[in-house]
């Protein structure tokens, strides 16, 4: 209940023309720990954090949603963190994904070509024998975002 309300502070603080390109990844209330997951288009910058860190502690306070004591953490998503909505994919094209997908769970791991509304291409690099030569060929796979169960940007160092 209480995160719902503050799922619903955030979406509202979404429609300020500071915060248009922001949106809300995720909401996790453990006990005194409430942890905010934010992104945007272009990237979250840290004066958004803050401007949206003192908003929420405000509202908190003054409605007491949570107890006197608490801790409010908001970030970015970061790159450890798996890809939870279609958005987030657009900002990462050119680097390498790793994506879990379908029903009888596929893994694989390649360059994020495109993105479109219903789906994904990821370019898989193959090797293969032929004969006596080695061969390496980039093969494109499209995933449809709904098969999706689990996508992580890799990097590669």
């Amino acid at each position: 209940m209480v995160e719902q309300k503050i799922i619903d502070l955030i979406e509202q603080k979404c429609l300020e023309p500071d915060f248009q390109s922001c949106f809300l990844i995720d909401v996790n209330l453990h006990g005194k720990f409430l942890e905010v997951i934010m992104d945007a288009d272009t990237g979250i910058q840290l004066g958004q954090c803050q401007k949206l860190s003192r908003y929420l502690e405000n509202e908190l306070d003054v409605n007491l949603w949570l107890t006197e004591e608490y801790t409010l953490e908001i970030s970015s998503p970061g790159v450890e963190r798996p890809l939870k909505l279609a958005r987030q994919y657009p900002r990462n094209v050119g680097r390498n994904i790793e994506v879990k997908f379908g029903a009888e769970p596929i893994v694989k791991l390649g360059l994020l070509k495109s993105v479109t509304e219903t789906e994904i291409v990821v370019e898989e690099t193959v090797k293969r024998k032929e004969g006596r030569k080695n061969i390496t060929e980039k093969i494109d796979i499209t995933i449809p975002f709904d098969s999706i169960q689990r996508a992580v940007v890799q990097l590669i160092f």
